[in-house]
């Protein structure tokens, strides 16, 4: 049998509701318990006439308390407390005069007399209203806490999504740049139909970065399939000296990541492993599990790190906006830093980022990430048929 999934609601989540909640279990605790105790010293039944009336009295005065508390509760300390010391005494000795005054009229005839019984209820009184006070202080101050530190933890979240949507919209207008100059120089060219082609491809990948949200995650797949419709765009620039391949364990497609997280990755492969080199590279992107973390490593048969054309060299020179050695202008860097950014605001330390020369020859990036498979498959962000594994 199907069941309906039970979202239990907090105590506190409705306030006032709470409040009369905790008003009733209270005072009805401390009713059962004189009455139990009028018993137990072989007080007649009628006794318990006093008793309920006394607890409704204590209900009633910690009623006023309760809207004069909530008034007092945000001022200064020292007026919250100085006031409370003041309006404490004069209520419990109004419940300890209440009560004195109904034992007298059940007792017309005892020796005792009106101030040894209110003497005698006031530390009862006293004791029971002060509990009260203290509760009430207590879980207010308690709530007060826990809505500040909600309200910080939405702050903070607000700001790291604020910080990955910033990071995310870095990546798009240099690669609007490099793709609306190539579609210039084809149209200059008056080569329409590939310049047509790659406009088309443009669009659905920009309707892809749309329907993310910047601070989303995909899952793997999603990832990928982004990552060949950008390579069918740049593969219209370079033809056959692009050549990519993608090596993904089954296991790992359902995986989530930041969205574009490689696209970066494999721009800068582009830029600096098949841009210089006439023969063009290969471009490599592999996904395995390493026990709970995702593996992800993009490598490129290019020059490498040694030839200092690498804009992932980590040499602090590199991070310049012109080469030492040369004065020619290179990489800032901005797109390792960027992804190294996001990687951080989104996993903290449980992630690595590691740049090193590829085993083949040429330069490789490896990212780790905590596993975290998708539950729901989101969609192709283009129809397959217009992918490319391989070229």
């Amino acid at each position: 049998m199907a069941v309906l999934p039970f979202a239990p609601t907090p105590f506190f989540g409705n306030k006032n509701r709470a409040f009369w909640q905790l008003q009733a279990a209270g005072w009805g605790g401390a009713m059962l318990l004189r009455a139990m105790s009028s018993l137990a010293n072989a007080q007649p039944l009628s006794f318990l006439v006093l008793v309920l009336i006394a607890s409704i009295t204590g209900f009633s005065i910690s009623l006023i308390l309760s809207v004069i508390y909530r008034n007092l509760i945000n001022r200064t300390p020292l007026v919250t407390w100085g006031v409370t010391a003041l309006i404490l005494p004069f209520a419990v000795s109004l419940y300890a005069f209440i009560d004195s005054w109904v034992i007298g009229l059940y007792r017309p005839g005892s020796d005792t007399g009106f101030t040894q019984l209110f003497l005698g209820v006031f530390y009862l009184d006293l004791t029971l209203l002060g509990a009260w006070s203290a509760l009430y202080y207590a879980i207010n101050f308690f709530l007060q806490v826990e809505e500040q530190n909600d309200q910080l933890l939405r702050l903070e979240n607000q700001a790291t999504s604020a910080q990955l949507a910033m990071l995310r919209y870095q990546l798009n207008p240099h690669f609007l740049f490099n793709t609306l100059n190539s579609i210039s120089t084809l149209v200059l060219l008056k080569q329409t139909e590939p310049a047509n082609a790659m406009l088309s491809r443009l669009s659905s990948f920009l309707r892809y970065t749309l329907i993310n949200e910047p601070a989303g995650r995909v899952t793997l797949a999603q990832e990928i399939e982004t990552l060949k419709l950008y390579l069918d765009i740049e593969r219209m620039r370079f033809e056959d000296r692009l050549r990519t391949r993608f090596d993904i364990a089954e296991n790992t497609r359902g995986a989530l990541l930041p969205s574009l997280l490689l696209q970066p990755l494999v721009e800068n492969a582009i830029k600096y492993a098949v841009t210089p080199l006439e023969e063009g590279a290969e471009i490599t992107v592999a996904a395995q599990l390493v026990g709970p973390m995702l593996r992800i490593t993009v490598s490129d048969t290019g020059p490498g790190l040694q030839s200092g054309a690498d804009p992932f060299r980590p040499d602090p020179a590199r991070w310049s906006a012109t080469n030492p050695d040369t004065g020619e202008p290179v990489s800032t860097g901005v797109g390792l830093a960027n992804i190294r950014d996001r990687l951080a605001q989104a996993y903290g330390e449980e992630q690595r980022f590691d740049i090193q020369d590829a085993p083949e020859g040429g330069f490789a990036v490896v990212i780790e990430l905590p596993f975290e498979a998708s539950e729901i498959s989101k969609p192709s962000p283009a129809p397959a048929s217009r992918l490319v594994t391989a070229g």
